[in-house]
């Protein structure tokens, strides 16, 4: 195993075009974590943000881009138990994925899910995640409730479809074209809404009878929150991770209050170890036999090499893709 490693720095902030492969030193494994070499890195919004010099990583974490990674065991950390050098692993990271050799703390791994090659592995961590922490631990999705997701033809929105219809609710997602609106009926939406074309507050109520949707996973933002508001059902609950429209808006408080609606969010990145370890328990207690079993699977629309990272953020940005974009070292 070399000392040396390629791996995608961002050489200053702006444009894909700062994102240059690099030689770096191979990162050692600390007490309690995994060295993983990875075959497969996912790129996620997050990591454009980084790039862009609007989303700095936490204290002590690795300043290559990349939040998710699968590959295979190449050393153990002090202290390490239950893992193998060689064993296929796929780990939910605060950065460094980019890259040939990658960290990761134990609680963060899971064992790659039976049937799926390291492509597909490493699009689950940053995704699976985010939505099971928001939308069932934040936002209490139940069986029988409805869900609706915007921006359902991303990687969070096929995620959040297919988990929201295995687990058995009604599921609504926006997405931007026809063929979008397609591909979240297929993943398991019972009705996919075309923002571009039609208004998703009156499909809503129409939909469910002026009643509204028991929990929202918005991305969005800005002028979204009154809209989501209005279409809450009685308790229900608004879950914000994102706020590409804006960071700022009104709220109806009098809605809020007649309605009994929780307005909640949060971001994965800087919480601890420990809290992602819960999640990562979580879903391979209650979602890894649902990947096994082929009832979900990650969506891949397109992989490129580590070195053409620059190119996989440029497809990011134009918004054309539908699930998950992949880095490869192979």
């Amino acid at each position: 195993m070399s000392d040396v490693m390629t791996a995608i720095e961002i050489a200053g902030f702006g444009g894909p075009e700062v994102l240059k492969p690099t030689q770096m030193p191979r990162p050692k494994p600390g007490a309690g974590e995994l060295l993983i070499e990875v075959a497969a890195a996912g790129v996620n919004r997050p990591d454009v943000l980084q790039r862009q010099g609007g989303y700095t990583p936490p204290p002590g974490a690795s300043d290559i881009p990349g939040l998710e990674i699968a590959g295979r065991v190449a050393a153990l950390g002090e202290g390490v138990a239950g893992w193998r050098v060689g064993d296929g692993a796929t780990a939910l990271v605060a950065g460094g994925g980019y890259a040939e050799y990658c960290v990761a703390p134990v609680p963060q791994c899971l064992p790659v899910p039976r049937g799926l090659d390291m492509v597909e592995a490493a699009a689950i961590p940053e995704t699976f995640f985010t939505v099971w922490t928001n939308v069932f631990d934040r936002g209490r999705l139940k069986p029988g409730e409805s869900f609706l997701v915007h921006g359902g033809s991303s990687g969070i929105g096929t995620t959040a479809i297919q988990l929201a219809h295995a687990f058995g609710s009604r599921v609504f997602a926006t997405a931007g074209s026809a063929e979008k609106c397609a591909a979240c009926v297929k993943l398991g939406a019972d009705r996919a809404i075309d923002h571009k074309r039609e208004d998703f507050v009156a499909v809503i109520e129409e939909a469910t009878g002026g009643r509204g949707v028991d929990v929202i996973l918005d991305m969005v933002g800005g002028g979204y929150l009154a809209r989501n508001m209005k279409i809450l059902a009685l308790e229900g609950r608004l879950v914000q991770i994102a706020y590409l429209q804006g960071g700022k808006a009104e709220i109806d408080l009098g809605s809020l209050m007649m309605k009994r609606q929780t307005l909640t969010g949060s971001t994965l990145r800087p919480r601890s170890v420990a809290e992602k370890g819960v999640i990562a328990a979580a879903l391979r207690e209650k979602v890894w036999p649902l990947i096994e079993s082929g009832r979900i699977a990650p969506v891949i629309f397109k992989t490129f090499p580590l070195a053409q990272a620059a190119d996989a953020h440029r497809l990011m940005e134009s918004n054309s893709h539908i699930g998950k974009i992949v880095l490869t070292t192979g």
